[in-house]
C-alpha cells in the first residue's frame, strides 16, 4: 500500500513544492486534486486563528485517515499538512493532494480527507479579534458532521 505524506507544522507550505514532491517522475499519475484551506477574515473583524493540537494523535490520526482516502479510492498519493499557532486572515491553514489515474478518484479522496479532518483530527481552534478580544474556542459545525456522514453509505 502506498503511504500518504503527513505533516503538522507550524510554518507556511508551498503548494507547487508539495505538488512536485507528490509527482515527481510519476507517469502513472493521470489527475491532481488540490484543497488548500484558507484563514478568512470573518467581515474584517478577524486578527488571527488560532490552532491547537494534540501531537503525535494529530499526526497519527490525519495518517489514519489519509490512509483510508487511499486504499478506498485506489489513489497514487496523498498528501495532508495541517498547520498550528496563529495564522493570519489569508494564510494558508490545511493543505490536502490526491494524486490518481482518473479524475473522479483525486476529487473523491481529497474531499473525503476533508470531510474527516474537520471531524476527526484533534484541532482545536480560538479567533483573536481585531479589536484585541479572545474569542472562545470553536464548536464543532453539524454541517462538517453531515459532510463526514455521507461516506458512510457511499462505497
Amino acid at each position: 500500500m502506498i503511504s500518504p505524506f503527513v505533516r503538522v507544522q507550524r510554518e507556511d507550505f508551498n503548494l507547487q513544492t508539495e505538488i512536485d514532491r507528490l509527482t515527481d517522475g510519476r507517469r502513472d499519475i493521470g489527475a491532481v486534486v488540490t484543497f488548500s484551506g484558507l484563514c478568512r477574515d470573518e467581515g474584517g473583524m478577524l486578527e488571527a486563528l488560532e490552532l491547537e493540537h494534540y501531537p503525535g494523535m494529530a499526526e497519527a490520526e490525519i495518517t489514519r485517515i489519509a490512509g483510508l482516502a487511499i486504499e478506498r479510492f485506489e489513489l497514487l498519493g496523498l498528501t495532508a499538512i495541517h498547520r498550528y499557532g496563529k495564522i493570519a486572515p489569508g494564510e494558508n491553514i490545511v493543505l490536502v493532494i490526491a494524486a490518481a489515474p482518473h479524475r473522479q478518484a483525486a476529487f473523491d479522496g481529497a474531499n473525503f480527507v476533508m470531510d474527516f479532518l474537520k471531524t476527526s483530527a484533534p484541532f482545536w481552534k480560538k479567533e483573536h479579534g481585531r479589536d484585541g478580544a479572545q474569542g472562545d474556542w470553536v464548536s464543532a459545525k453539524d454541517a462538517d458532521d453531515a459532510a463526514r456522514a455521507k461516506w458512510a453509505g457511499n462505497k
